[in-house]
């Protein structure tokens, strides 16, 4: 299925297809006698068309140009075509058969399906790739990444805006074999799903806070527990079902929304019937969430830098400051009986602790929520808080400003 000419070995596409037991082609058929991309296949060798028997044959062997790598062979000096280099790689380790073959979607034709066509004919077998699994591009605003139109972005580039966490959901609310638009809107999308994810486990770590132990903690399942659980499991089902479809992470996502969605009107409904809420299928789910975000390594991505806190100390004598501030500021406070000003001390307590790290929220019932966040992101949401109140300061300015203007120009005589 083989021949020489003029130093370099083609494969017989024709030959090979005329076999009862292959078929050339067999990715993408419609593409067999694609001039277009058999010769940009072909590289060098595309004009050299006079060689080959049929236009559809491809280089085993390229006999190599003056200055060009080459090694010696009974044909002469040369070096191997590009689609033997992958065949001889792979079978080296992986021998007759490969389970799974990944590349670019770009490659099925005519690479992946050279690949195949050489590596049936070697082994005389006609399955040498069980599946291909064949990934989409990655665009950056609707356009190919190209050093010529000058918008080539490194990964390093990326997690400066963003978090390798961020990068990983971006790409999982797509499908892996779908093109990826790397934009504003893609990464703000990512962004608002981490949000949503991470304020859940703030807010059930919470809720698993207040647990009681003992007897006290005991626990049986009313009907609307019973119909969380089974809301749940049917959740659980669609997950695995996503997965074994194709590998469907974005479905999985959507659905770890709706279960999200599903808690938060669970806890909802039990704040209003003043009931607590079943402690162990919280956990469950939990874990669940937990794990699935694992499996994908999406879990949080914050590192341990080496100006973190490390010891006991460390972590507990800014909090400990911070609650003594406190605790003297009211007892001063306290002598004047000014309750404006301890209101103001406790409010500036909140303050300090959430630059900690420490979140306090205040719950319809009176209590109080706390839940421990990384700090860079409370002192984020508070620069933006006050760049939104500068910003309609200056917007309320320039409004008095023309409203002005137009009673002024109304008293004009």
């Amino acid at each position: 299925m083989a021949y020489e000419s003029k130093g370099s070995v083609y494969f017989d596409t024709n030959s090979f297809n005329q076999h009862p037991n292959h078929r050339y082609a067999k990715l993408v058929p419609e593409a067999f006698g694609d001039t277009n991309a058999l010769d940009e296949g072909e590289g060098d060798l595309s004009d050299r068309l006079s060689e080959k028997k049929n236009k559809t044959d491809f280089a085993l062997w390229k006999t190599s140009k003056p200055g060009e790598p080459a090694w010696d062979s009974p044909w002469g000096k040369g070096r191997p075509g590009w689609h033997i280099e992958c065949s001889a790689m792979a079978s080296d380790v992986l021998g007759d058969c490969i389970d799974i073959h990944t590349g670019g979607v770009d490659l099925r034709f005519p690479h992946h399906d050279n690949e195949l066509a050489q590596s049936e004919a070697y082994y005389d077998n006609d399955e040498w790739v069980r599946y291909f699994l064949h990934s989409g591009h990655l665009t950056i605003a609707g356009c190919k990444m190209s050093k010529s139109l000058k918008n080539f972005i490194t990964i390093q580039q990326a997690l400066e805006k963003n978090s390798a966490r961020q990068l990983r959901i971006a790409f999982l609310m797509h499908s892996w074999r779908d093109t990826l638009d790397y934009s504003q809107n893609t990464m703000d999308l990512a962004v608002q799903y981490e949000k949503s994810v991470n304020e859940f486990f703030l807010n059930i770590k919470d809720v698993l806070r207040s647990q009681p132990t003992g007897e006290e903690g005991a626990q049986t399942m009313a009907s609307d527990d019973k119909t969380f659980q089974e809301k749940f499991y049917k959740l659980q089902s669609r997950v695995h079902e996503a997965l074994c479809d194709n590998i469907d992470t974005a479905s999985v996502l959507d659905i770890i929304r709706d279960l999200i969605s599903t808690y938060n009107i669970y806890i909802k409904d039990k704040g209003f019937a003043k009931t607590k809420p079943n402690y162990d299928i919280l956990t469950q789910i939990a874990t669940y969430i937990t794990r699935i975000l694992n499996i994908f390594g999406a879990t949080d991505s914050i590192k341990i830098s080496s100006q973190m806190p490390t010891t006991f100390e460390e972590v507990a004598m800014p909090i400990a400051a911070a609650l003594t501030g406190f605790w003297q500021e009211v007892r001063a406070t306290a002598k004047k009986d000014t309750i404006a000003e301890i209101l103001k001390a406790c409010d500036l307590l909140k303050d300090n602790l959430a630059c900690l790290g420490v979140n306090l929220e205040a719950r319809n019932d009176g209590s109080t929520a706390i839940k421990l966040v990384d700090p860079q992101t409370i002192l984020t949401k508070t620069k933006l808080k006050l760049d939104d109140k500068k910003q309609k300061a200056e917007l309320q300015k320039i409004g008095f400003q023309e409203s002005n203007t137009s009673i002024k120009a109304i008293n004009l005589p």
